[in-house]
C-alpha cells in the first residue's frame, strides 16, 4: 500500500464512518502529509505497512526543533489515529506510536473579553453601511449563542425558532443542537433581515443561508476573522480576538453568573465535559480576583 492511497482511504473513512467535517479532515490529512514530505526529502523508501517506531521517532524529532509542543501532541495524536484506521482495517498489527508519548503541555486557558470590551467592540461597528447591521447581528449572535465561527456561517433561516426561543446548530461532525437565544439577539437578527437581507439579490444557493456578504453568498470564516480583527483594532482593544474569543466569554460569563457545567456543555456541544470543565479554572481565576479585590482583609 503507497502512501497516497493509504491518506485517501483514511480521509473516507474520517469522512463516512466517523462524519467528521471536511475542515477536521483537512487538519488531520495536513499532520499524515508532513510525515510523508518528511520521508520524500530524507529519500526514505518505506511503506505505512512497513513504516517502524523509530523511523516515526526520527521524524518527530526532526520536527520539534521547529514547532512548540502543543502542535507536536497535536501531530503524534493525528498519526496515532491514521495509524489505528490502518490496524481497524487489518493492514497493520500495531501502532508504531504506541510508546510514543506526546510532549506534557499545560492546559492552555482560554482567552475572553469583558463584559465592557464586548460592548466596545459593537459599538466599534459603523451602522450607517448595509455590513454594519449584518456585524452586529453576528457578533450578538456568537456572544450571545456561543457559536463556532462554521456554525455561524452556515446558519440558516429555517434553523432559527423565534418563538420557541431557539435556533438549530449543526456542529462538528454534523451533530444537531438546540441552542438557546436571548431576546438581544433575536432584535437584532430581525433588524438585519428587515432593513438589509430583505434587499439583497441573493445567490441560489444561499436563499436559506441566513448572514451574506456583498454578492449574496455565504460568508467565509476567514472574513469573520477579518471583521473582528479590525473592530478590535477600531475600538483600541490590544488582546488578540478571534470569532472563538467570543465563544469563550460566552460560557466564562455563564460560568461566573452561576449557570450549571452541564447546561453550558450541551450549549456549546461538547461531546466530552471534560471539554467544558475548562471553564472551572477560568471562573477559579475569576474568583482569585474577587477576593483579592474585595474582600476587607485584603492589605492586612
Amino acid at each position: 500500500m503507497k502512501w497516497q492511497q493509504a491518506l485517501k482511504d483514511y480521509q473516507s473513512y474520517l469522512r463516512i464512518e466517523r462524519g467528521l467535517s471536511e475542515n477536521s479532515i483537512h487538519n488531520y490529512a495536513l499532520d499524515i502529509k508532513k510525515l510523508i514530505r518528511w520521508l520524500d526529502t530524507s529519500n526514505i523508501q518505506i511503506t505505512p505497512i512497513a513504516i517502524h517506531p523509530e523511523l516515526i521517532q526520527e521524524f518527530i524529532y526532526s520536527i520539534s526543533k521547529n514547532i512548540n509542543p502543543r502542535s507536536q501532541s497535536r501531530i503524534i495524536s493525528g498519526l496515532k489515529g491514521f495509524f489505528n484506521y490502518l490496524i481497524f482495517e487489518n493492514y497493520r498489527p500495531t501502532n508504531p506510536l504506541e510508546l510514543i508519548e506526546s510532549p506534557k503541555i499545560g492546559r492552555k486557558l482560554p482567552d475572553t473579553l469583558a463584559i465592557e470590551e464586548i460592548d466596545q467592540l459593537i459599538r466599534a461597528i459603523d451602522l450607517s453601511s448595509a455590513q454594519g447591521e449584518r456585524n452586529r447581528a453576528m457578533l450578538e449572535t456568537l456572544y450571545g449563542c456561543g457559536l463556532r465561527v462554521s456554525e455561524l456561517t452556515s446558519l440558516k433561516i429555517s434553523d432559527l425558532f423565534f418563538k420557541e426561543g431557539f435556533i438549530k446548530i449543526t456542529g462538528k461532525g454534523d451533530k444537531q443542537r438546540f441552542v438557546p437565544i436571548g431576546d438581544t439577539t433575536i432584535k437584532y437578527i430581525k433588524l438585519y433581515q428587515k432593513e438589509v437581507r430583505v434587499h439583497q439579490k441573493i445567490a441560489p444557493k444561499a436563499q436559506d443561508t441566513l448572514f451574506l456578504n456583498r454578492r449574496g453568498n455565504q460568508l467565509t470564516r476567514a472574513m469573520i476573522f477579518t471583521i473582528i480583527k479590525q473592530l478590535a483594532e477600531k475600538a483600541g482593544i490590544a488582546k488578540v480576538i478571534s470569532p472563538h474569543t467570543f465563544r469563550h466569554s460566552f460560557a466564562t460569563h455563564l460560568l461566573e453568573n452561576g449557570a450549571d457545567l452541564r447546561a453550558i456543555q450541551q450549549m456549546l456541544g461538547h461531546q466530552s465535559i471534560t471539554t467544558t470543565e475548562i471553564y472551572t479554572h477560568v471562573e477559579t481565576s475569576f474568583l482569585q480576583q474577587t477576593i483579592t479585590k474585595f474582600h476587607p482583609r485584603k492589605d492586612q
